[in-house]
């Protein structure tokens, strides 16, 4: 924990340790995360941040507000109760008030909101990293197991090659266990497993745990399993750029050929017309082809596989 994180505990950190049935959820995705802040520490944490920076941005808009007089800009033209006609000579203040109190909640609201959703996003991202690394990583397994390199070291030579990403950073876990905590391997494995995002990497430790439970050959187990994600691996990639000619099809009619034939087709309609401004034109140009193109790419981006 950093120093902010230590007084943020000491200051809501019993308050949220009474909280831990609540947030089992957000206790799981730490978990899953491998974030290092204690799951009291890091509510702790959300809770004074988002009061903080709710407060923060409730002072700077309420300033904002008071100094350009915005609440005596708004006019209602109608019927009103006598009390509100009454108080129209408090509006500054009272629009002041009301600005603070909106912001307050609205941005406090919205960081408090990042705080639970964060930890959820960075276990979608483990989970994607570790699947892609995982054939490669079983591979490794398989080649260290091979050469007759126990089960626990082969772990630890795993957790020791930063090559293979968050599949590295699970391994490391397994070691942890066993070195630090004093946990053989199968327990290791299954407290591994039970808090790993992936399931790809959920049924490969709980794989390994019923062979070494059984008492069969793991490394015939590994060798099976490094050709089951292989073969996965290549009907994904397959899946994947099958999918990406047809959205390549689908970019170059939508927004090449379609866009330029509705270009064409309204600067004739425009001479026709002896229209000088035309407006769909400039959508046409302006919105509809930047933004769809950074569309395209912002779902290309999301499908592709982490390598």
């Amino acid at each position: 924990m950093n120093s902010y994180e230590r007084l943020c505990f000491k200051l809501l950190g019993e308050r949220a340790k009474k909280r831990r049935e609540e947030f089992l959820q957000l206790r799981n995705n730490l978990m899953r995360a491998r974030f290092t802040t204690p799951f009291e520490a890091y509510l702790s944490t959300a809770w004074v941040s988002s009061l903080l920076g709710g407060f923060v941005a409730a002072v700077l808009l309420g300033l904002l507000s008071y100094l350009l007089r915005i609440p005596e800009m708004i006019t209602y033209k109608g019927t009103l109760p006598d009390f509100f006609v009454n108080m129209s000579d408090y509006r500054l203040v009272a629009g002041t008030v009301i600005t603070f109190l909106i912001a307050l909640l609205l941005f406090g609201g919205v960081i408090y909101l990042i705080f639970m959703v964060y930890p959820s996003v960075v276990a979608g991202e483990r989970r994607r990293n570790i699947d892609a690394t995982l054939p490669y990583a079983i591979n490794y397994v398989t080649a260290m197991s091979t050469a007759g390199i126990t089960p626990a070291e082969v772990f630890s030579l795993l957790g020791d090659s930063p090559i293979y990403g968050e599949s590295s950073v699970e391994a490391r876990y397994i070691t942890r266990e066993i070195n630090i905590f004093g946990k053989d391997l199968t327990e290791a494995i299954r407290i591994v497993s039970t808090f790993t995002p992936s399931e790809r990497m959920k049924e490969f430790l709980q794989g390994a745990v019923a062979s070494i439970s059984a008492g069969s050959n793991l490394t015939e187990y590994f060798r099976n399993k490094a050709q089951q994600y292989t073969l996965e691996n290549r009907q994904s990639q397959k899946v994947f750029l099958e999918t990406l000619g047809l959205i390549a099809e689908s970019y170059v009619t939508a927004l090449v050929a379609g866009t330029l034939f509705l270009i064409i087709l309204q600067s004739i309609m425009s001479i026709i017309g002896g229209d000088t401004n035309p407006f769909l034109l400039y959508i046409v140009i302006y919105l509809i082809v930047p933004f769809g193109s950074v569309m395209f790419v912002i779902l290309i981006s999301s499908m592709t596989p982490e390598v």
